[in-house]
C-alpha cells in the first residue's frame, strides 16, 4: 500500500463510501476544490508485488529503525508525468495544515463506532383508520376461470357489500363518537341531538341485514350468482329515509347554529384533527346515508351491463332498479317539500300585502341563495315553486336565522326575466360602483320585472360567478314556463265548472243530419 506522492497532474473519480457522491482528487491523492463534500478522502492505490515499487509511509506509531524497508519512493523525475508541460501546484501551508486536520477528523470518525439508535414507541394502531382500504374483488380470491365480464360483474357486486361495510362503520362510529360524548359531556341537549342525527341510528340494523343477505350469497368459490332477488326484497325497507332525509333540512341549520357555541366547536374541532375521522366533519357523517341512496342505482346499472342475457337476474334487476328510482324520487319529493316548509315557516313578513297566497301554496324550492342588488346589498332570495321571494337574512334572539322579506314578492307567473350581458351599464353608475368601483365590467347579472304589478319594481340581480348566474336563470324559466301552464289549467277547470249559459245548447247539437240542425234552430 501507498499513498500517491507524485507531482503529476492526475485526476482520479472515486465514490465516497457511505453517500455516492463523485470527489475529485489532484496528483497528490488531496481533494481538489470542488462541491462541499462531508469528509476528506485519501486516495490509496494498492501495487502488484511483481512491480518494483516505492518505499510504504509509515504510521507515527511505527519506528523506522525496527526493520529496514526494501521499498523506496518513486522518484519524482522516473515518473510518466505532465510536469515539463503544466506547472507545479503548490498547496499553502494553511490550507494543507487545514486538511490534516480534516483528515484526522475523518479517521477518528469512521473508526469509532455509531451509537446505538434509540428504541422507538410504537403507538397503538387507531381502530379507526384514516383512509379506506381499495381493495378489489380479485385482490380476494387466489384463481378463478372466470370471464372478463364475469370477473367485472363480481367487482361491482364485492364494492356493493364493501359499501354496505363501511356504512355501518360509519354510523356506528358516529353514534360512538360524536352522539355520546356530546350526551355525556352535556355539550348539547338531548333534544338537540335528537333533532341533529335524526333516525341515524334505526338504519344502522337495515344495513347491516343487508351486508348479511350478500354475504351469504358468496359461494366457496367467493362469487356471487344471482343479486336480483335479494335486492329486490330488500329495496323497501329504504322507504325509512323518507324520514331521515326530510328531518336532515332541520338538523343542518341547528348544527350550523350550535357551532357558535365554543364548547361545541372546540369538541367538533377535536374530532375532525382525530385520525378516525378521516378529516370529516360532523355533517359529512350524518350526510353519508343520503349519498349512499342514490348510489344504489348506479351500481345495479353496472351489474346489468355486466349480466349476460341468459342469467337469471335479468329477470330481477330492471325491476330491482325501478323500484329504488321510484323510492329516490319519493324522498326527493318529501324532503323538498320539508325544505319549502322550513324556509317558509322562517320568512318574516313586515307587510301583510307579502303575504301572497303563491307562497303559502308552495310545495317546494327550485332554488335559494345569496345574490346583491343594484344598491350591493347582499339579499338571500327564494324561488319557490308557484312565487320569487328577496329577503334580507336576520338573527332571532335565541340564535336562529330568520329572513326579513325584502320589497313586494312576485308570482312566478308574473315574472319577466332579462339577461343582462357582461359589461352593459344596465345598472346605471349605482350598480357598476357598488361592484367594481367604477372601473371594471359589470358581469354574472340578470334583470327580473313584472308583467303588470306597480308594487315590484325591476331589480337587478347579480350572482357570484357565472355559472351560479346560469343556474338561476335555467331555474327562473323553468319555474315561470310551469307557473304559466299552472295558470292556464286552472283558468280552463273553471270554465268547465262553470259555462255560459247561452252556450249550454251548442253541446246538445247532434251533427249527423241537418233535420236535426233544422229542428233545433226552429225551437
Amino acid at each position: 500500500m501507498e499513498v500517491e506522492g507524485t507531482d503529476e497532474l492526475r485526476t482520479s473519480w472515486s465514490d465516497m463510501s457511505g453517500d455516492g457522491h463523485t470527489v475529485f482528487y489532484d496528483h497528490a491523492g488531496k481533494k481538489r476544490k470542488q462541491d462541499p463534500a462531508p469528509e476528506a478522502v485519501i486516495r490509496i492505490i494498492e501495487q502488484d508485488e511483481e512491480e518494483e515499487e516505492e518505499g510504504e509511509m509509515s504510521p507515527d506509531h511505527m519506528k523506522d529503525s525496527e526493520e529496514p524497508s526494501n521499498k523506496r519512493v518513486k522518484p519524482v523525475g522516473k515518473s510518466n508525468s505532465l510536469t515539463g508541460v503544466i506547472p507545479q501546484m503548490k498547496t499553502p501551508a494553511l490550507k494543507r495544515f487545514s486538511q490534516s486536520i480534516s483528515r484526522s477528523i475523518s479517521f477518528r470518525t469512521e473508526a469509532r463506532p455509531l451509537p446505538p439508535a434509540l428504541p422507538r414507541s410504537r403507538q397503538k394502531p387507531s381502530s379507526f383508520p384514516r383512509r379506506r382500504s381499495s381493495q378489489c374483488w380479485s385482490d380476494t380470491v387466489e384463481s378463478h376461470d372466470l370471464t372478463a365480464k364475469e370477473i367485472k360483474r363480481q367487482e361491482v357486486i364485492y364494492e356493493l357489500t364493501q359499501g354496505e361495510r363501511q356504512l355501518i362503520e360509519d354510523l356506528s362510529l358516529v353514534k360512538k363518537v360524536y352522539y355520546e360524548p356530546m350526551l355525556k359531556l352535556d355539550i348539547m341537549s338531548e333534544s338537540e341531538l335528537g333533532q341533529i342525527f335524526g333516525t341515524l341510528e334505526s338504519l344502522i340494523p337495515l344495513h347491516t341485514d343487508l351486508l348479511s343477505r350478500l354475504e351469504r350469497l358468496r359461494g366457496s368459490e367467493k362469487t356471487v350468482g344471482e343479486v336480483g332477488p335479494t335486492l329486490l326484497n330488500w329495496f323497501p325497507c329504504l322507504e325509512a329515509y323518507v324520514t331521515y332525509c326530510c328531518n336532515q333540512v332541520g338538523a343542518k341549520a341547528l348544527l350550523d347554529q350550535k357551532k357558535n357555541e365554543k364548547r361545541v366547536e372546540h369538541f367538533l374541532r377535536l374530532c375532525q384533527e382525530s385520525s378516525f375521522s378521516r378529516k370529516l366533519d360532523l355533517w359529512n357523517f350524518l350526510d353519508l346515508p343520503r349519498s349512499r341512496l342514490v348510489k344504489y342505482p348506479l351500481l345495479l346499472k353496472e351489474i346489468q351491463k355486466c349480466t349476460p342475457p341468459d342469467h337469471p337476474d335479468e329477470d330481477y334487476l330492471p325491476d330491482a332498479l325501478e323500484l329504488i328510482q321510484n323510492i329516490i324520487a319519493e324522498v326527493n319529493k318529501k324532503t323538498g317539500e320539508a325544505e319549502c316548509q322550513f324556509y317558509r315557516r322562517g320568512l318574516h313578513y313586515l307587510e301583510d300585502s307579502q303575504r301572497l297566497p303563491e307562497i303559502q301554496q308552495s310545495r317546494f324550492i327550485y332554488c335559494h341563495g345569496e345574490l346583491k342588488n343594484n344598491k350591493g346589498q347582499r339579499l338571500h332570495v327564494f324561488l319557490f315553486e308557484l312565487a320569487l321571494v328577496l329577503t334580507k337574512p336576520g338573527e332571532e334572539k335565541d340564535g336562529g336565522h330568520v329572513f326579513n322579506v325584502y320589497r313586494q314578492p312576485l308570482p312566478n307567473a308574473l315574472i319577466n326575466l332579462e339577461e343582462i350581458p357582461d359589461g352593459e351599464a344596465g345598472g346605471g353608475g349605482t350598480f357598476r360602483g357598488a361592484f367594481t368601483g367604477g372601473n371594471d365590467k359589470v358581469k354574472n347579472c340578470f334583470r327580473v320585472s313584472s308583467r303588470g304589478r306597480s308594487k315590484f319594481n325591476p331589480y337587478i340581480l347579480q350572482a357570484n360567478d357565472s355559472f351560479s348566474r346560469q343556474q338561476w336563470i335555467t331555474c327562473l324559466r323553468q319555474a315561470i314556463v310551469q307557473s304559466r301552464d299552472r295558470t292556464a289549467q286552472t283558468s280552463q277547470s273553471r270554465i268547465s265548472l262553470h259555462p255560459d249559459s247561452g252556450l249550454c245548447h251548442i253541446a246538445e247539437l247532434s251533427l249527423s243530419s241537418d233535420t236535426d240542425m233544422a229542428d233545433h234552430t226552429s225551437r
